[in-house]
């Protein structure tokens, strides 16, 4: 089996459905499984971070970059840089913001250089934008048109029960299952 383990940090629930959705769509993929691990728990996990084909990490956009939880994970993981334990595994990344671009793509940047650090294979979502014409709607997919990895959107005064929408989480989901379809490929 291909094993996915996606690393994440969620302040008030949002991205952690993020997480799950890119769980599912890994798991979707015949012959691969998905780990969810919080960043704030990595500790236990570094053995299992280590067996992973592919990491996926996650965060929301706080003041232009990764949440502090999720920064300290990040440098944490210098002892696995140290030994190259990541090196040639697939990356790829997620984030959520309560605004519509909330400077996500620098929290995606952040993750693809860690990720490059890390000596790792950064995927791309593969996913061509939604909303952006005359005949686009915010339930496409990848409506927030992102290339490096999944965004999506909270409303700051509503809990995860309101949000991510639907089509973030959907866009969540393809990226897992890319990212599992990329594993197993990488693997053979």
């Amino acid at each position: 089996m291909t094993h996915i383990a996606i690393v994440y940090h969620s302040g008030y629930g949002h991205t952690a459905k993020q997480a799950e959705a890119v769980a599912r769509g890994a798991a979707s993929v015949p012959g691969a499984t998905a780990q969810l691990v919080k960043a704030e728990d990595a500790e236990a996990h570094w053995g299992d971070l280590q067996k992973a084909d592919a990491i996926v990490f996650g965060a929301p956009t706080y003041m232009g970059g990764v949440s502090a939880p999720f920064k300290a994970f990040m440098d944490a993981s210098s002892k696995s840089w140290f030994t190259q334990d990541w090196k040639d595994k697939i990356a790829a990344g997620f984030t959520n913001s309560a605004s519509q671009s909330g400077d996500k793509l620098s929290t995606l940047l952040q993750l693809a250089v860690f990720a490059a650090q890390h000596g790792m294979i950064w995927v791309g979502l593969g996913v061509l934008p939604g909303n952006n014409s005359s005949k686009g709607s915010v339930e496409d997919v990848n409506r927030l048109g992102s290339f490096l990895g999944a965004m999506a959107q909270s409303n700051a005064d509503q809990g995860p029960e309101f949000g991510p929408p639907q089509a973030d989480l959907k866009t969540a989901e393809l990226l897992g299952e890319r990212v599992a379809k990329t594993a197993i490929r990488w693997r053979g």
